[in-house]
């Protein structure tokens, strides 16, 4: 199924720069947001604490279920609705970690029964420690950075045919940030400072295909945590797994136009680097849009009709989807050509 013309010829690469632009402020904003809000907004998996999901027979004010659940010690806690306001079911989180036992549930239930005047049913309750939700918290980063560094194998064998080399370098870097973090290394400037090194390392060893991918995946990932720290929504293990599958969707998507890049520098060769890109771009670009609309069609579906439970996942994968589509056509691409017109200069 074709729904663009196979001779189509958009100039994307003469659009790089302003694509470059857009790119330089949706990446500002995303980081402006996170230093304005003290970092992502972690929930109960990150951050540790107590969850707790209710139902209630009838209409009750949320005033009501703070001032109930006060009365048992848990302080200060956040209530939301979840799902339709008609459901009268209501998400709370408290920064107070409760052991989980049946007592606990009965008493929650009776305090907010009394303190309601509508009966209640406890769905469900939740308990991570401080200690837990730190120790998830720097395995997710850890699985995001060793994911990008995998990926470095992957790409720099296939396309540049340097396995070697690049298995030696993501060993090292995987055993000096592991050793750093035995020092008790901060885990997200340890992972910073190894991904600002990776990059340079891949320009020294002239991994150029690695490090468009890398680049446009890094751009993904941060933008898709700036918007959801934009919106003040909460980091979980459930968009952590939607961020790795960001990470695969686009990669494949980038995966697709490289092929079509390297075979086209072997059949018309004699054209110029900017001008195969650019083809190889249009030749797949049937291909890229509609895999991405059906793939965005099932994932609006989970968004309006799957539920509050994985609302927010969803939500990460729609803006993934859109952005890793945009990175695989502006970002990855254009730096191949950036990369041979900087060794040109030398």
């Amino acid at each position: 199924m074709q729904f663009i013309k196979s001779d189509i010829n958009i100039d994307f690469i003469g659009r790089r720069n302003i694509a470059y632009c857009i790119s330089g402020v949706l990446l500002l904003l995303s980081i402006a947001t996170l230093l304005f809000h003290g970092g992502p907004k972690y929930g109960i998996d990150f951050a540790g604490g107590t969850v707790i999901q209710v139902k209630f027979d009838s209409a009750v004010t949320a005033a009501s279920i703070r001032k109930g659940l006060e009365e048992i010690g848990i302080t200060q806690p956040t209530v939301q609705v979840f799902g339709e306001a008609q459901d009268h079911e209501f998400l709370i989180r408290s920064d107070v970690s409760e052991e989980v036992s049946e007592e606990l549930q009965n008493r929650i239930g009776e305090t907010l029964k009394t303190a309601t005047g509508s009966d209640v049913e406890i769905r469900r309750v939740e308990m991570v420690g401080p200690q837990v939700g730190k120790d998830l918290r720097e395995k997710a980063l850890f699985a995001m950075f060793y994911a990008l560094l995998f990926i470095t194998i992957y790409i720099s064998g296939r396309f540049e045919l340097k396995w070697v080399q690049s298995g030696i370098m993501v060993a090292v870097l995987i055993g000096a940030v592991y050793l750093l973090s035995l020092l008790k290394v901060s885990i997200p400037f340890l992972i910073l400072s190894a991904l600002i090194v990776s990059l340079v390392l891949f320009w020294f060893l002239q991994f150029k295909y690695a490090m468009g991918a890398i680049v446009a995946l890094i751009h993904d990932v941060t933008i898709t945590v700036g918007v959801f720290s934009l919106f003040d929504k909460e980091f979980s293990l459930p968009i952590i797994a939607a961020l790795l599958t960001i990470i695969g969707y686009s990669l494949n998507d980038t995966i697709i136009v490289f092929d079509r890049i390297r075979e086209n520098l072997k059949k018309i060769s004699k054209n110029s680097l900017d001008i195969i890109i650019n083809q190889s771009i249009n030749e797949t670009l049937s291909r890229t849009i509609l895999t991405s609309s059906t793939t965005l069609v099932v994932v609006l579906a989970l968004f309006f009709l799957g539920g509050g439970i994985i609302h927010d996942f969803a939500f990460a994968l729609i803006i993934g989807i859109g952005i890793g589509t945009y990175s695989s056509i502006f970002v990855a691409s254009p730096i191949l050509l950036a990369w041979q017109k900087a060794v040109g200069k030398r």
